[in-house]
């Protein structure tokens, strides 16, 4: 007995040594093709990290900006498939749900402190989950805001903000600043209205409607009045007079920075730009004048979703759910991953550097609602934002009835139109 215990610890020994994979492969491995390139040197840092600490094998692949679909279609079809991945949108819940683990109730669901960024497919499985996100609004410089007489605590919805700007705006001589930076329709600027500042409109019909899934083919028109209040009020309460926005040439950005105007239409992007000159900029919402809005958040959204690959081994999924929960509670890890992409959507994640970020997960954990970004669907953006452009130029030029309609025109039925062309 004892020789033939001795025979068998003897071979167990030779095909450890011979095939050591087999042992580690009792922990799984994790694949992850990372979707952002900016991520890579940390991504690559953090799964060695990861490694050394557990013994389990991390191999990241980062895809070329505007290459991530191509690579995720050639490495899905390899052997050696990645086990993390990204779903990104509605789109590719179609094309790759089914290949994704349903991260209902799962660890790392489970970490998650809003449900904003997470993707379903047809059936209600949770197939992928926000892992970062941005955010767009209106850019404040409270000193401004108190050196006009007011507070923040005055701005708390449409009214309160109408309040303030055009005080400021009728003060502006006496006070040596404006109320809103230029909102210049060259296609430098244009953006943040008929793309940015349009989802106000879009988000709420998404909202009544109980959600999108995919582009609507029609809009109701519905919220175009709010769009409007805003519109006007950035336009008429500004350093620039609205007729001379059509050709562009006015720097929003520096406007703001160098303390000429209160507020500053853009996103969480524009924070390292600005803080420099306005340490304690912070961002606001689109207040529009619709019901409730006192609980509004900011426009915040993402591509960026993780998903779990369902078609490998368990005990690789398991190693893949482990790592997804390391990087966003372990203090070190999710302290990088907050650094190199700004804020996470996860209850133990350092608070982010970017103040905007930081200003809309401050709205989030208040329990305010966060809009999110049914531009997205845009049909046939180009063409749909151009169209756009042109009614608003028309209307900046004369603020007249009839020019509204032709935006509203532009606006509302130049989807429909749009979303033929695009899907026939």
């Amino acid at each position: 007995m004892k020789k033939t215990i001795a025979l068998v610890l003897t071979l167990v020994l030779i095909f450890a040594l011979a095939c050591p994979s087999a042992f580690a492969a009792d922990k799984g491995s994790v694949y992850w093709l990372n979707f952002k390139p900016e991520l890579d040197e940390a991504a690559q840092a953090l799964a060695a990290k990861y490694t050394e600490q557990t013994g389990v094998p991390v191999k990241v692949v980062t895809a070329a900006s505007g290459s991530y679909s191509q690579t995720l279609t050639s490495e899905m079809d390899k052997s050696s498939a990645p086990t993390l991945f990204v779903i990104g949108n509605q789109a590719g819940v179609k094309e790759w749900g089914e290949f994704a683990m349903d991260l209902t109730g799962t660890p790392i669901a489970e970490e998650l402190s809003t449900d904003a960024y997470n993707l379903y497919d047809a059936d209600g499985r949770l197939v992928s989950i926000g892992y970062c996100y941005e955010c767009y609004g209106i850019i404040v410089n409270p000193d401004l805001i108190e050196k006009a007489g007011h507070s923040m605590d005055e701005i708390k919805n449409f009214d309160g903000l109408k309040a303030v700007a055009e005080d400021i705006h009728a003060r502006a001589a006496e006070l040596g600043f404006d109320a809103f930076s230029s909102s210049d329709m060259d296609g430098s600027s244009s953006w943040r209205f008929t793309g940015h500042m349009a989802n106000l409109e879009y988000f709420y019909e998404e909202r009544d409607a109980g959600g999108w899934t995919e582009c609507p083919a029609s809009l109701t028109g519905a919220y175009i009045g709010n769009f409007k209040n805003l519109y006007d009020l950035c336009i008429n309460n500004s350093l620039t007079d609205p007729k001379d926005l059509a050709t562009g040439g006015h720097d929003a950005e520096n406007e703001f920075k160098t303390g000429k105007a209160a507020f500053f239409v853009n996103g969480s992007w524009e924070y390292a730009a600005v803080s420099a000159d306005v340490p304690n900029a912070t961002m606001i919402p689109y207040y529009c004048g619709v019901e409730g809005e006192e609980k509004a958040g900011l426009n915040c959204g993402t591509e960026n979703c993780w998903a779990i690959n369902d078609t490998v081994s368990d005990a690789d999924k398991q190693a893949t759910m482990d790592f997804m929960v390391w990087l966003v509670t372990d203090p070190e890890a999710s302290a990088v991953m907050v650094e190199q992409l700004g804020v996470l959507p996860y209850k133990h994640v350092p608070t982010s550097a970017n103040g905007f970020l930081a200003a809309a997960a401050k709205y989030s954990d208040d329990g305010c609602y966060v809009m999110d970004w049914a531009t997205n669907y845009q049909p046939n953006v180009d063409d749909y934002r151009a169209a756009l452009v042109s009614a608003l130029n028309a209307y900046n030029a004369d603020q007249s009835d009839a020019n509204w309609e032709l935006v509203k025109t532009a606006f509302v039925d130049g989807w429909a139109v749009q979303y033929k062309a695009a899907n026939g």
